[in-house]
């Protein structure tokens, strides 16, 4: 069968086997329209409409609750994904294949490269396997409920992640400029960060930011596992059956998120990179 042909089928298959997941799950989508299911899904809905700063039980503000939570939420999002950046840095420098296998490289560089990068490439595929919540019930144990729980757990598959992507970019970034250089008699060196890395350096800044937007989200969701970010106020408003106050919450993540998408696109911009 021709790859094209094959392209084509991929649709059905991912259609077949979603069909059969949902027939092993039980999954009935009558279950989302009882009597039950409906009065709960309108009355979140509908406080979506009213948001409220001022608590439903105590009638006290919410201002000081809320910016604590988007401090708390920006600062774990931001240590943790630059710490991830270093590990995605080295990381996706020992996964790439653009160093070892370089025009003009020793037999020894070459001779190790090939383990270097594998074993490197599992190292990572483990670390970014394992999702943040996971990392961080693990880190809980160790750590206790403390900022460098939440940072670690960021961090980690962030960092894996950063690295396979970087990896593989700089692996299909276009090597004639290093050629040329080499060619001249430059080092390896010189090839690699001035021919090489300046090639790749927009689009790995751009993801980069887009790994950003995604940490706000994660060090939110780390609140339900009782860190105070906004993620543990959403939870603890929803349990209470407060809508109006959840949707405070989530529309300041909303907020932050669209903030940090602008703030990236403003940069992007004036770098010349979009």
């Amino acid at each position: 069968m021709r790859a094209l042909d094959r392209r084509r089928l991929a649709p059905l298959g991912i259609l077949v086997a979603g069909l059969a997941a949902a027939v092993w799950l039980g999954l009935d989508p009558r279950d989302l329209f009882t009597a039950r299911a409906v009065s709960s899904i309108g009355a979140f809905l509908r406080a979506a409409l009213r948001p409220t700063l001022i608590a439903e039980d105590g009638g006290h503000s919410l201002a000081p609750e809320l910016f604590a939570a988007l401090r708390t939420t920006a600062a774990f999002a931001l240590a943790g994904i630059s710490l991830s950046v270093g590990i995605g840095a080295v990381f996706g420098f020992f996964a790439s294949s653009a160093w070892w296998e370089e025009e003009g490289a020793g037999g020894l560089r070459r001779s190790v490269g090939p383990a270097v990068t594998g074993v490197t490439r599992v190292v990572i595929a483990a670390m970014r396997s394992v999702h943040e919540l996971l990392w961080a019930m693990l880190f809980l144990a160790a750590m206790g409920l403390a900022p460098a729980t939440a940072v670690v757990a960021i961090a980690i598959p962030y960092g894996g992640t950063l690295a396979k992507v970087w990896s593989e970019m700089l692996d299909e970034a276009p090597r004639e400029a290093a050629r040329s250089l080499r060619a001249i008699g430059a080092g390896s060196g010189p090839a690699y960060l001035v021919g090489l890395l300046p090639r790749v350096l927009p689009d790995m800044a751009s993801y980069g930011f887009y790994r950003l937007e995604c940490a706000l989200r994660s060090s939110a969701v780390l609140g339900f596992l009782g860190f105070p970010t906004l993620g543990y106020h959403v939870a603890l408003t929803f349990r209470n059956l407060h809508y109006r106050e959840t949707w405070t919450f989530l529309y300041a993540l909303f907020a932050l998120v669209a903030a940090v998408e602008l703030w990236s696109a403003a940069l992007r911009r004036r770098g010349g990179w979009a």
